[in-house]
């Protein structure tokens, strides 16, 4: 099947990436364009790790604040230089990871981050409801990894399946804007607020309480 301009310009705007890849990924594939963006999202990735050791010091704070002001997030993510810093599809990430905190409260950026007595809890938790749920004692330690290996996933923001697009996990979308913006890019830290959050909830209604006072007087 021919290349044609007009499919080249269509996988460029779908995936960010040059005119000379886009045109080989639809040769290689044979003018499919789905088929071109998973070969330039594999090439991609694989560019990605080779940058993902040169350092870092740029970028952006991000603040987030969702829900009527309940919920809030400061998030740092850090580029090479200033000129991606304030690139827009970069700062359109940033936002979109920022939004990922809010929703999906990440406990940590990622497994290494776990602490070890933190992870030996979890393990003992649902070893017990394992054995609770008769499972036998020969597969439970299988089960067990396997329940713990999920649960992390689900704590940990760049394993965590994208909201937009719960096909990609936020590792991958990193990878993605390395291999696009042609720049080292990480997630360095963040902290997530929720009005509220830790405190002990009052029971009472508070326009109960304010009417009792009412009566009194």
């Amino acid at each position: 099947m021919a290349v044609t301009a007009a499919m080249v310009k269509e996988l460029r705007e779908k995936t960010g990436a040059g005119m000379m890849d886009c045109k080989k990924a639809l040769t290689e594939t044979d003018g499919n364009i789905d088929k071109a963006i998973e070969v330039l999202r594999e090439k991609g990735i694989a560019k990605a790790a080779k940058k993902s050791g040169r350092i870092a010091a740029e970028g952006v704070v991000e603040s987030y604040i969702h829900s009527g002001g309940r919920i809030g997030v400061l998030l740092e993510v850090n580029c090479e230089t200033d000129y991606v810093a304030i690139n827009d599809e970069f700062r359109a990430f940033v936002r979109d990871v920022a939004m990922q905190i809010a929703a999906m409260n990440p406990r940590y950026l990622n497994s290494d981050e776990i602490p070890a007595d933190v992870v030996e809890k979890e393990r003992q938790v649902l070893r017990e409801q394992a054995l609770q749920e008769g499972k036998p004692e020969k597969i439970v330690d299988k089960m067990v990894e396997g329940r713990l290996s999920k649960h992390f996933k689900e704590i940990c923001l760049l394993d965590q399946a994208f909201v937009k697009d719960p096909d990609k996990t936020i590792d991958q979308m990193v990878k993605e804007q390395i291999a696009k913006l042609g720049e080292n890019i990480s997630i360095r830290r963040f902290t997530r607020y929720e009005m509220g959050e830790g405190l002990e909830k009052r029971e009472d209604n508070f326009v109960e309480e304010v009417m009792s006072q009412v009566n009194k007087g």
